[in-house]
């Protein structure tokens, strides 16, 4: 399990690196909270962005598939948590979800709404 998480922190700083590399600027990696974990939290011009990173997903779709509806709820209820501690009531927010097969870095903006 420890080595999992690993590899996950690894993958999320490279979905991190190439956030930034297109002029986001990354707030936090994992935040958790009692609804789950997010795993990135960044500024895009006026966007808060709450980002899921999956790992070797074929494609896009199938790694819009591996966020399925009780995923986007969960991290939904996660974004308001993180928007009510931090008192930004008037966010814009948007799900984006990176995708990283082998060299591949795939970004999917805005890929679902809040449930």
């Amino acid at each position: 399990k420890q080595n999992n998480r690993a590899v996950g922190t690894a993958y999320e700083q490279i979905a991190g690196r190439f956030l930034e590399k297109k002029g986001f600027q990354i707030l936090e990696y994992n935040y958790r909270c009692r609804a789950g974990e997010i795993d990135l939290i960044a500024r895009d011009r006026e966007y808060l962005v709450f980002c899921e990173v999956k790992i070797g997903e074929q494609n896009a779709g199938s790694a819009l598939e591996a966020v399925d509806t009780k995923k986007q709820k969960r991290l939904y209820r996660c974004a308001q948590q993180y928007v009510a501690a931090h008192k930004i009531p008037d966010a814009a927010a948007r799900f984006d979800v990176v995708a990283i097969e082998g060299n591949e870095v795939c970004h999917i903006e805005n890929a679902f709404e809040g449930a």
